[in-house]
């Protein structure tokens, strides 16, 4: 379950001793007490920030998901491959970090949708076969659309991207003259 930020700075500040009855001192508030020795970094530093699956997948994932596509279709093969690493980095990150979402174990979902993808992506970029790569990366994201349907989450859609509609325009994905 995830609980609010808001929510969250809440109940942590409930917790600290005496933080119900005093004020923080915070820009655009007057006449409030502090916490002796705490402002509101000091606070949020000390509460461990645990993101939940989905914002695993769409900060770590997603992006390097998009960047091996976009550098695969570039026919950019040692920056496919150093992407290739980070996703399948991040995947490994994730199953650690999260263990179960709802019935689905993370680490063994990941391993059997994810890992023999990758393992195809890995043999294209070797191979530098854009061919291989294009069915691979396909492969790849069909693997991701099964795992979210085991996960109900069927809404959640991945696509080959296109160079055009990229999140990321500042970066040329061609391989370097």
């Amino acid at each position: 379950m995830r609980i609010p930020l808001l929510t969250l700075a809440a109940l942590v500040l409930l917790t600290v001793p005496g933080a119900a009855q005093q004020h923080m001192n915070m820009p655009g508030m007057a006449g409030g007490k502090s916490m002796p020795g705490m402002d509101m970094d000091d606070v949020f530093s000390k509460v461990p920030f645990r993101p939940g699956l989905g914002d695993l997948m769409t900060a770590f994932v997603q992006p390097r998901h998009i960047k091996l596509g976009l550098a695969g279709a570039a026919q950019n093969w040692d920056y496919a491959a150093y992407e290739a690493g980070e996703l399948r980095e991040a995947f490994d990150d994730i199953g650690k970090q999260i263990v179960k979402h709802g019935n689905l174990d993370i680490a063994p979902a990941i391993a059997s949708t994810v890992k023999p993808a990758m393992d195809d992506i890995d043999k294209a970029i070797k191979s530098k076969d854009a061919a291989a790569f294009t069915k691979a990366y396909a492969g790849l994201s069909d693997a991701c659309n099964a795992c979210h349907k085991s996960a109900d989450h069927p809404m959640i859609v991945i696509k080959v991207p296109d160079a055009a509609g990229t999140a990321f325009p500042d970066q040329d994905f061609n391989p370097p003259k």
